[in-house]
């Protein structure tokens, strides 16, 4: 026995109706969300709080045994390193992101072996630049994934909308 279904302009129609209005609702609800994510990105900066206190006190232990024999217990840098806190160090990096300044920890420190840090302890020391350059700490670690350092910006001066 074959059976033939009915095939209608009628039926077609109704399921091309259904299909726009599900399009379309499912825009309608999603469209807020995306409209809001560049301005929210744009925004993000080394204000918003993108380390913890805590991150921050691992990444000083770390800083004292990898770092300050050439960039100094202060941060000041050296006669063959640059200094990584004050308006040297903001000058150069200002406009840039976390995410360069971190890639460029990552493949060139330490200097006698370049690349041999984890990432987790980049971050950590990353905060702890952070701190001393007085930028606000927050809940969240600073990540040590390259791609999300990359939408935090590092600004010199406080914005004015904080």
């Amino acid at each position: 026995m074959i059976v033939l279904k009915p095939t209608t302009a009628g039926a077609k129609a109704s399921r091309a109706w259904k299909i726009t209005a599900a399009a379309v609702l499912g825009f309608a609800v999603l469209a807020p969300f995306y409209s809001t994510l560049p301005a929210q990105e744009k925004s993000r900066s080394v204000w918003d709080g993108v380390y913890t206190e805590e991150q921050a006190r691992r990444g000083q232990t770390l800083y004292n045994q990898q770092c300050s024999t050439c960039h100094g217990d202060t941060l000041a840098g050296g006669e063959m390193a640059p200094p990584l806190a004050g308006g040297e160090f903001l000058a150069n990096w200002n406009g840039l992101t976390l995410g360069d300044l971190f890639e460029r920890i990552r493949t060139t420190m330490p200097l006698n072996k370049p690349g041999m840090l984890s990432r987790q302890t980049n971050a950590d020391i990353l905060a702890y630049m952070l701190d001393v350059n007085k930028f606000p700490d927050g809940k969240t670690e600073l990540p040590r994934e390259t791609e999300v350092l990359k939408q935090i910006k590092i600004e010199a001066t406080k914005p004015e909308h904080f």
